[in-house]
């Protein structure tokens, strides 16, 4: 499995709680900071559920 890029690209302001939570859960809580996870399920739908507030980059292995 690799590994995936995610950074914050909105603010959490006026979002919904469980996305606030979601966003805390990656690791993230203020624009342009980024955290590096594995990729696998769990991941994968923590950032469907903030698709709209991150970008998300493969690294290479």
């Amino acid at each position: 499995m690799g590994q995936l890029k995610i950074t914050q690209t909105r603010s959490i302001i006026k979002t919904l709680e469980n996305q606030k939570r979601t966003i805390k859960a990656l690791g993230l809580g203020r624009p342009n900071h980024f955290n590096i996870l594995p990729d696998n399920a769990q991941t994968r739908g923590m950032i469907e559920v903030v698709k709209h507030l991150v970008k998300v980059e493969q690294l290479p292995e």
